[in-house]
């Protein structure tokens, strides 16, 4: 009888671990953009990176658009583990008590994607990545989403055209200061409210990248635009640090390899369907479409320019000034 029980033991343990073999992880990866856009596109690459290189011993289900989660409670289920892995803007980060990631959107700190790319695949934004393991959470990349628009019912030519404007910008102290400096009234709104917010009048304007605009159908609530490239707009892919640590290692270089491939087909995706949206939007006949001057790009950075003054103590003076530097291809200790 006790050689019959020790058989049966041994029999269910070993199909107990082979059930345990074939059952794949699962990451469950949430994000606010449409499965269209570029970082909808990226994810989705990255899916089918990982679960080919793992052979399916991962799973990952990407859930786009908010259907798991509003904007603004993303973030805490990340951290409490109903969710694996998010994929957030910049500015989002700074409110889970990392403020140096609002120095991505102090305005015209950025002249091109190179500028950016010098920060994001360098020293600098590898050690504001680490910071976030502190949070409960561990950074992958930065994916880019492009240089921002600015959107109204009216003509935005010169800071004098936005006072009184009531904006949509995301939940950032950085964005809040820029639309003070121009003389608007910050509204903040969850990505998905954004239209509905519009066409009701709630808000006046918004800023957006070329490409959010578009798949957001903005153009049918916004009847002028203005390419200011004022702004960057950009996004971390993060992973809950408990999941993170509890990877098999191989498991973890799968992934990391998978989110390199996939962050440079996204980046590259975000910059050409930056172009192809604008083009697009100018095509529109519901949409004027304004290129800034010299002159009115002069009085945007006069206006702006007291921003980055304001936030440094916030952000950290020694950030700022590190990033800045980076971004001009600058040395270390170079004025």
């Amino acid at each position: 009888m006790k050689m019959h029980l020790f058989l049966l033991g041994l029999a269910l343990a070993m199909v107990s671990a082979i059930v345990s073999a074939q059952t794949p992880i699962v990451i469950k990866f949430s994000h606010v953009a449409a499965s269209d856009a570029p970082k909808g596109k990226a994810a989705l690459r990255f899916k089918e990176l990982v679960e080919q290189a793992s052979r399916h011993r991962v799973q990952v289900d990407v859930y786009p658009n908010n259907q798991l989660y509003k904007e603004s409670d993303e973030l805490e289920a990340l951290q409490l583990g109903a969710v694996q892995m998010l994929a957030p803007s910049l500015a989002k980060l700074a409110q889970f008590g990392v403020p140096d990631f609002e120095v991505f959107d102090l305005p015209y700190l950025f002249a091109n994607r190179e500028a950016v790319s010098r920060v994001t695949e360098g020293q600098i934004g590898k050690a504001l990545l680490k910071k976030l393991e502190s949070k409960s959470m561990v950074g992958l990349a930065y994916w880019d989403n492009g240089f921002k628009i600015m959107s109204a019912n009216r003509a935005l030519k010169m800071p004098a055209d936005f006072i009184g404007r009531k904006m949509r910008i995301h939940s950032s102290r950085v964005l809040d200061a820029q639309m003070d400096a121009l003389g608007a009234i910050p509204q903040i709104l969850d990505a998905n409210e954004v239209y509905f917010a519009l066409q009701s009048g709630v808000v006046d304007g918004t800023e957006s990248s070329p490409v959010n605009f578009y798949a957001r159908k903005l153009y049918e609530v916004q009847s002028h635009v203005t390419v200011s490239n004022h702004g960057y707009q950009g996004s971390a892919v993060i992973v809950n640090k408990k999941f993170w640590d509890g990877l098999p290692f191989d498991l973890r270089n799968i992934i990391d390899a998978a989110m390199r491939e996939a962050t440079s087909y996204g980046n590259a995706l975000a910059e050409q369907e930056n172009e192809a949206a604008l083009a697009l939007i100018k095509k529109s006949r519901k949409v004027s479409v304004h290129t800034l001057s010299d002159k009115e790009n002069a009085a945007w950075r006069h206006a702006l320019l007291p921003v980055r003054k304001e936030l440094e103590s916030r952000i950290g003076k020694a950030v700022v000034m590190a990033v800045a530097r980076e971004a001009e291809g600058r040395r270390p200790g170079a004025r």
